[in-house]
């Protein structure tokens, strides 16, 4: 996981190039974008339903552990 200063210094270095990009890259990058975070959010709802099936099987799971294993998952996708 990225500092949040290295953080801050790519989204500036992603801004530069943005910038100096033709408009038709600019939609290329905007629909990758809106397609990984589809993927994404998928990926959160089948992680929360295995999770929901889990719970059945073995019994309950509350809804912050459910949350912080969602986080986690999340996380380590980003990564």
């Amino acid at each position: 996981m990225k500092t949040e200063q290295d953080r801050e210094q790519l989204i500036k270095d992603i801004n530069l190039l943005l910038y100096q990009a033709y408009d038709s890259t600019l939609d290329e990058i905007y629909a990758l974008l809106k397609k990984i975070e589809e993927e994404e959010e998928e990926e959160d709802l089948k992680a929360y339903e295995k999770a929901k099936q889990d719970a059945e099987i073995n019994g309950s799971v509350s809804w912050e552990e459910a949350k912080k294993e969602l986080k986690v998952e999340t996380k380590k996708e980003v990564v």
